[in-house]
């Protein structure tokens, strides 16, 4: 209920905002209600509820989200682990870890490009370099952080050293890793943009693009509004897939 209550912020924000922009009346400042009307005609207006144009450009953006969200993920995961288990090899590669998380991922686009040449790899790359990071460095750790009983009890138990990474070091940084995956897909949503308003050809950001660049005011903030609604409902997602999978981690730490 509190939460609930909490929520008339939400409308009332709406209300003053429709106020005060139909009271200075500038077309680079809309009322919500003409956002969402470009919006339904926009993207919501097509025969199956999506138009062709939500189609060509709501779908790539999409893909290349989660497409370099989930390669991000599995190499963060994997090398994170390793890398935590070993402080030796987190000793060697710190410098190197240091140095690339510390360039923007925008500037490497063209570096990107001359490497890999196709735009969906270039903007893939860009997207994995800059989400990898709290992914590796949460997995990092996370595998360093479990409790040495657990360890040792696996080592009594005569586990091979992939069994005890699957049935040990894994669940017990679980939640670390979770923690980095969910920053990572919000920066992917940030990348995502990025890179397809800095030389895409479909996408939301190469709509906003050609929307501000016609000086359609309505559809800039259409787009604004699609993307900070894609990134709450994705993010709720991940919240909900996240307590469902780390339930016996709450039930463990109440117990």
């Amino acid at each position: 209920m509190k939460a609930v209550a909490r929520l008339w912020v939400i409308p009332f924000a709406l209300v003053v905002w429709e106020l005060v922009a139909r009271a200075v009346a500038d077309t680079d400042f809309p009322p919500p209600t003409t956002i969402v009307a470009r919006m339904y005609e926009l993207w919501f207006s097509g025969p199956y509820v999506l138009t062709d144009v939500a189609v060509d450009n709501l779908l790539p953006s999409l893909g290349r989200m989660f497409g370099g969200w989930v390669l991000a993920a599995v190499l963060g995961v994997l090398l994170g682990v390793v890398l935590g288990r070993s402080r030796t090899a987190t000793q060697y590669v710190d410098p190197l870890m240091e140095f690339g998380r510390s360039i923007p991922p925008p500037l490497l686009l063209p570096v990107f490009l001359v490497l890999f040449e196709a735009r969906l790899a270039t903007q893939l790359a860009t997207i994995v370099f800059g989400v990898i990071w709290p992914v590796l460095l949460n997995s990092i750790d996370g595998a360093r952080s479990v409790d040495r009983m657990y360890t040792e009890t696996a080592t009594v138990f005569n586990l091979s050293r992939a069994q005890r990474l699957r049935l040990v070091v894994l669940p017990a940084a679980s939640p670390k890793i979770f923690a980095g995956l969910r920053l990572s897909l919000s920066l992917a949503l940030i990348l995502m943009v990025i890179t397809e308003l800095i030389g895409g050809t479909d996408g939301i950001g190469y709509q906003l693009l050609q929307a501000q660049r016609s000086f359609d005011g309505a559809g800039v903030w259409a787009a604004i509004a699609l993307l900070g609604i894609l990134g709450y409902l994705v993010n709720s997602l991940f919240v909900l897939a996240e307590r469902r999978v780390l339930r016996w981690h709450r039930q463990a730490g109440h117990g």
